[in-house]
């Protein structure tokens, strides 16, 4: 047993630095997130909305674009654990009932229930390339900030410093996500 804990253990990390720990998909909602920033400057609550709603679609479509760009193939990428995102991902997306509920009759909460229902997946991501700490840590200090600004902000800041705070999150994620994974791989190509 312990020698298939350490395979699959090494297995995770390999793929952790192979595919610099996925960075495009987070690069994608750090995109969707600063763009709601902006829309919620400019544009009024309910078209916000709308947007949120509808621009969700396109982060996968973004995260791919980034990986192309960033020569990063983590969709043609095959693990042990691979299969464990497809549970992961439906997991995530059953808080969309929750959030569409509430934007049919108590609009205010959607952005806290969009920002975050749509992280709660990290964890899984996290444990699949063995770098639990780093992805957990996202969705639970994603969490933490998004409810204390829905608390004690405005309306307006639901749809500005909302959206912007999960930015920097995503933001500050890559960058770390960037670096550990380089260094997993530095240290992975020693042993």
């Amino acid at each position: 047993m312990s020698d298939l804990h350490a395979a699959l253990l090494a297995e995770r990390r390999s793929a952790y630095a192979r595919l610099r720990g996925g960075f495009p998909i987070p690069l994608a909602g750090t995109t969707y997130w600063a763009l709601l920033a902006v829309i919620g400057h400019v544009l009024p609550a309910e078209t916000w909305y709308w947007a949120a709603l509808f621009g969700s679609g396109l982060i996968f479509p973004l995260a791919l674009m980034y990986a192309a760009l960033f020569k990063n193939p983590f969709m043609k990428d095959r693990t042990a654990v691979t299969g464990v995102l497809v549970p992961a991902f439906i997991s995530m997306l059953l808080f969309w009932p929750m959030a569409i509920a509430a934007l049919w009759t108590a609009e205010h909460l959607f952005p806290l229930i969009l920002a975050i229902g749509m992280s709660l997946h990290w964890p899984v991501i996290g444990w699949s390339y063995a770098r639990l700490p780093v992805f957990a840590g996202h969705a639970i200090v994603r969490a933490v900030i998004v409810f204390a600004i829905w608390h004690l902000g405005s309306p307006l800041d639901q749809i500005t410093i909302l959206p912007a705070a999960v930015a920097a999150i995503y933001l500050l994620t890559v960058i770390v996500v960037f670096i550990d994974s380089g260094r997993v791989k530095a240290r992975l190509s020693r042993d």
